[in-house]
């Protein structure tokens, strides 16, 4: 017998301490907060306060919504204002970097992955990896701004074309070119997931 899931109350997301250079990834970040918040979602996240993770918390925050960040000590003043700490609803300092992203995971019902760098980039594949062993079904969604992700979907097709990536169909995140639309495709994917058939199209596949 499977155990229910639950619905979902928050969404994780990854993404740049920096701004980058196109001003249209940090108003991605904070279009993506507003519609975290406006769906009555929580905010889960690394806890900077600078670039694009900035972005994206103040989104949430101002539109009446929850944030929860999760730092680790020593990067406390490498990507966030302690002053801008305390505004959000719940900071969680950890030890380290394992503890950081295992308590993000926890705490999380979808990962969406905006532009960021070689941290970001970690953060997803590992949530990818955890999916592909069969560790959880939680929606995955790669938020293509400005085709800035193309590259990286480029090179998974390649990796799974040449057969390094088994059990394939599992390790299948959402690619969206449109901010607006990340939140209602996590619901529909949920809604999926739930779904006595997207349980058996599951199995079927296991």
């Amino acid at each position: 017998m499977s155990t229910p899931k639950s619905p979902i109350r928050s969404v994780c997301v990854y993404c740049g301490s920096q701004p980058g250079r196109d001003p249209v990834f940090m108003n991605a970040g904070r279009e993506l907060g507003r519609a975290i918040a406006e769906n009555g979602l929580r905010l889960v996240y690394g806890g900077g306060t600078k670039g694009i993770m900035g972005a994206v918390a103040s989104g949430v925050l101002s539109a009446g919504g929850q944030v929860t960040g999760i730092i680790p000590q020593f990067l406390v003043d490498m990507e966030a204002t302690r002053h801008s700490l305390g505004q959000l609803s719940e900071l969680i300092i950890t030890e380290d970097m394992h503890q950081r992203k295992h308590t993000m995971f926890e705490r999380a019902d979808a990962f969406v992955t905006l532009p960021g760098g070689i941290g970001t980039l970690e953060e997803i594949v590992e949530i990818m990896t955890w999916a592909q062993l069969g560790r959880h079904e939680k929606p995955m969604v790669f938020a293509n701004v400005n085709q800035f992700w193309q590259p990286m979907l480029e090179l998974i097709d390649h990796m799974a074309d040449a057969g390094f990536i088994h059990t394939a169909h599992k390790v299948k995140p959402l690619v969206i070119d449109n901010v607006a639309d990340i939140i209602p495709q996590i619901m529909q994917r949920w809604a999926d997931i739930d779904s006595p058939e997207g349980e058996q199209d599951v199995i079927a596949r296991l």
